[in-house]
């Protein structure tokens, strides 16, 4: 029975045990409270100051900009980029202060998870950068297409700078993933893939659909310097005078009527200059 453990005495101990580590913990418990709230109060104070300095430097009127995209407008969102700014800036100061208050709690996993947030936001703050420029270059390219597309009377306008818009913005996304250092690979291939099937179709379906309309594209360049305004012509046994010559079309006054040929007419028929 000698041999038996004391329950009393460790019990006791081990309580003593707990309560010493408790008093140990409570010091490290308030500096971490106090440092969390003196983080949270220059979070704040810095992320209003910053706010206000960028609303009064006109940085919005890049977020302006991006709201009137076609695209961003259809989301039903408005964008503020200095109210995102300091939203960023208001929890990276908050992460470092968290940082600060784990690493004197002493709690390792805590302080490695914070950490690699803290070094996450200033990959995601390139990638959201990178993502910003993209979509203003996409909607620029689109613009470009659809006026150039206009300019050549060539149809579906719109629906190729949708394209190009688009298809610039995928490879903006994919850009910012990796920048925020996701792994793209897949996504790349798969992308590939998609864009070059629907490149060959699309390129075969249009061009066999615009044939016509690139003959009279391609037929301006050799016409426009034998014909002008005024002339009086006769194609097949319609004779009339110019009125107007585009990048497609040719049209006659022919009487008390117009008659308009396509730009290849010239090419392909006879053709007497009066």
């Amino acid at each position: 029975m000698s041999n038996l453990p004391n329950i009393v005495e460790i019990l006791i101990n081990t309580f003593q045990t707990l309560i010493n580590q408790f008093v140990d913990f409570v010091p490290k418990l308030v500096g971490a409270v106090v440092i969390l709230l003196i983080g949270t109060l220059v979070a704040k104070s810095v992320a209003a100051i910053v706010g206000r300095v960028l609303k009064k430097v006109g940085f919005d009127k890049i977020g302006a900009k991006l709201n009137e995209i076609d695209f961003i407008r259809q989301l039903q969102t408005e964008i503020k980029l200095s109210e995102i700014v300091s939203k960023v800036l208001y929890y990276f100061i908050l992460l470092v202060f968290i940082t600060a208050a784990t690493e004197t709690l002493g709690v390792a996993a805590i302080t490695g998870m914070v950490l690699s947030l803290v070094n996450f936001i200033p990959k995601l703050i390139a990638a959201a950068i990178m993502l910003q420029i993209g979509i203003l270059v996409a909607d620029g390219l689109k613009r470009a297409v659809i006026t150039l597309c206009q300019t050549f009377k060539i149809a579906s306008a719109k629906l190729l700078g949708s394209i190009v818009f688009f298809f610039f913005l995928i490879i903006t996304i994919i850009s910012a993933l990796g920048q925020a250092g996701i792994n793209t690979e897949l996504l790349e291939s798969s992308f590939n893939l998609l864009i070059g099937g629907i490149i060959f179709a699309f390129a075969v379906g249009y061009g066999i659909a615009s044939r016509d309309v690139m003959a009279n594209i391609l037929s301006s360049f050799y016409s426009k310097d034998r014909y002008k305004v005024g002339q009086v012509i006769q194609i097949d046994e319609v004779k009339g005078a110019i009125v107007s010559i585009d990048n497609t079309s040719l049209t006659l006054q022919t009487g008390v009527t117009t008659t308009i040929f396509p730009l290849q007419t010239l090419q392909s028929r006879k053709v007497e200059v009066f």
